[in-house]
Order: structure tokens, then C-alpha cells, then sequence
């Protein structure tokens, strides 16, 4: 039964103490430094307590935005230098890698002008044309050089990565292709020069092999298809000004020496004896006459554009055994 007594005096203490704390009261006086009148605050134990408990509350909840202010503050400028120079070293990338796509250009363009003279040299050669070219395929002529055009268009793409590797394996397949094409253009010189080899120690004299150039001047169409494969040309086109000598290559008889109604204008014929023979056409004017025996070297006629010619030279051929061959093999 002492339980309940003791549960009521201590709420009457507590009580008691309330009303104790709301009696105590402080006064705060605020005097002026000159002779204002005085102001005084009656505050109570409590209010004074609850004042000073939402003063701490405030003073942290102050602190703590302040804190989040600077974090924030600090952490956007980080967030704003990691950008700069996330966008710089992006910069740098894209200029090597437009650097990169510029040397891939140029080595396809390398490459390019090595197929082009890989051509040329078979077409002068007599060879068989490259294994990814057919037979009579010509070279697209470079823009604005003989057609007078230069179109280009298409839309303004920044390569990327992936289009400049592309490039490059197409530039590392090409490499490989050339590279195997020469090895098939050396065997092929080789077996012809292994093929050449028995005529020249046949026992026939060496003045009797056509073995120099008849004329001086610049070669404006080599031996083999041309014209885009429309025409096949018998033999090599020399040209040079109007009169220029041109020479017998080797010591023969003359068996022609005049006109000619095939498209070879004024033209000599040579027989250098075992089935060898040369001929020279579109001549301005002959200087020998069928019959007549003549050396190496020894001046026969005389450069022109007589016949189907669009210009002063000559057409020289070389024939065995009546089949026109390469010309090129026989030229020193």
C-alpha cells in the first residue's frame, strides 16, 4: 500500500518544482552609455532555458548550412575543372585522331600511285595484267588533268575511329596484294629472260637482233591494249618533231619501203633473217627502197604523222615469225 503514496509525493515534488522554476525570474536590464532610460526583460527559469536550448539548435542548424554551402560550392568547381579537362584531353584525342585519318589518306594514296606504276610497268613490260586488275582495265585519269572536272560532294563527316581502322586494314590488305603482285611480275621478267636467252646465243650475229632504239623521243603509247581496252596496239609509239632521223635497229634487208593502205602511212619493213623482222611506220619520208641491205643504226627515214597518226612518231614493231611481240625487250 506504500506504493501509491510514494507515486503521489513524488508528482507533488515535481510539482513543486515546476511552480519553483516559474516563480524564479531574472532580469535583464540593457543600460545605455549615456543617460537614455533604461530598458529590463523578466524572464522566467524556463523561457530562459527553452531560449538558450533554441539558440544552440539554430547556431547548429546555421553551422550545418554553412558547411553544405561550402561542400556544394567546392564540389560544383571540382565538377567544373573535371569537365575542362575531361573536354581537353577529348580535344587532344580527336586532333590525333584526325592526324591519324590524315596519314591513312596519304598511304592510300601511296598505294594508289604504286598499283598506277605497277600498271605502267607491266603495260611497258609486256606482262600479264595484275591478278585484281582485268585484262584491259585502265586507271581512273587524276580529276581535272584530261577530263577538265573536278565535281566532288557528300556530307561533312568527322571520321572516328572505327572508319580510320577500317582504312587502314584496307591499306594493310592492298600492301599484301601489291607486294605478292611484284613477286608475280619479277618471275614473270625472269622467265621471259630465261625465255630470250636461247636466241641471243642461237649463233645468230648480234647486229642482226634489233637491240637499240630507232628513234629519240618519248614513248606516248606502249605495246598492249589501250583505249580502254577497245584497241590492241601491236607495237610502241615514239614521238618527237617533224623530220626526226629514225634508224634501223639491227643490220636486215629492206623489204618494204613506201606507202601503206592498213593505217601505217609511208613504213619500212626490215628482215633481219631466222624469222626476225621490224617495221616503222607513219614515216614523213623513207630513205631506203625495198632491197637494199642496211646496218644497225643507219638512218632509213625520216619522223612523220602519215596514216592513222594524230601527231610526228613513230610506230615500231618487232615480229617473229610473223607475231608481233613486246618491242620493250628488245629496246638498250
Amino acid at each position: 500500500m506504500k506504493e501509491p503514496k510514494d507515486n503521489a509525493g513524488q508528482a507533488d515534488r515535481a510539482a513543486e518544482q515546476e511552480n519553483a522554476e516559474r516563480k524564479q525570474e531574472y532580469l535583464i536590464k540593457f543600460i545605455p552609455l549615456k543617460g537614455d532610460e533604461i530598458r529590463s526583460i523578466r524572464l522566467s527559469a524556463r523561457a530562459l532555458k527553452w531560449g538558450a536550448v533554441s539558440l544552440a539548435a539554430g547556431a547548429m542548424l546555421f553551422v550545418g548550412a554553412f558547411s553544405y554551402s561550402v561542400y556544394s560550392t567546392f564540389a560544383a568547381r571540382s565538377s567544373a575543372d573535371e569537365v575542362r579537362n575531361l573536354r581537353e584531353v577529348n580535344n587532344i584525342q580527336q586532333e590525333q585522331l584526325l592526324q591519324l585519318s590524315k596519314k591513312a589518306n596519304a598511304l592510300q594514296d601511296q598505294l594508289d600511285q604504286l598499283k598506277k606504276l605497277e600498271d605502267d610497268l607491266r603495260r611497258l613490260s609486256g606482262a600479264a595484267p595484275a591478278a585484281d586488275q582485268a585484262p584491259g582495265q585502265q586507271q581512273t585519269p587524276d580529276a581535272g588533268s584530261e577530263s577538265g572536272h573536278d565535281g566532288q560532294g557528300g556530307p561533312l563527316i568527322r571520321p572516328d575511329l572505327n572508319q580510320v581502322g577500317q582504312v587502314l586494314d584496307q591499306v594493310e590488305k592492298g600492301v599484301e596484294a601489291r607486294r605478292q603482285s611484284l613477286l608475280d611480275l619479277q618471275q614473270q621478267l625472269k622467265d621471259r629472260q630465261g625465255s630470250l636467252a636461247p636466241q641471243a646465243s642461237s649463233g645468230l650475229p648480234g647486229s642482226t637482233m634489233p637491240g637499240i632504239w630507232p628513234a629519240r623521243g618519248t614513248v606516248t603509247s606502249p605495246y598492249g591494249l589501250r583505249w580502254n581496252g577497245s584497241d590492241f596496239h601491236p607495237g610502241i609509239d615514239i614521238a618527237n618533231d617533224m623530220g626526226t632521223p629514225i634508224v634501223a635497229t639491227a643490220d636486215g634487208v629492206v623489204t618494204t619501203a613506201g606507202w601503206n593502205d592498213g593505217g601505217y602511212g609511208n613504213m619500212v619493213d626490215i628482215d633481219h633473217g631466222n624469222g626476225v623482222m621490224t617495221r616503222y611506220g607513219h614515216a614523213m619520208q623513207v630513205a631506203v627502197m625495198a632491197g637494199q641491205y642496211v646496218r644497225r643504226g643507219q638512218v632509213i627515214a625520216y619522223m612523220g604523222s602519215t596514216g592513222f597518226s594524230t601527231g610526228p612518231h613513230v610506230h615500231y614493231e618487232v615480229r617473229i615469225n610473223g607475231q608481233a611481240v613486246n618491242p620493250s625487250s628488245y629496246l638498250h
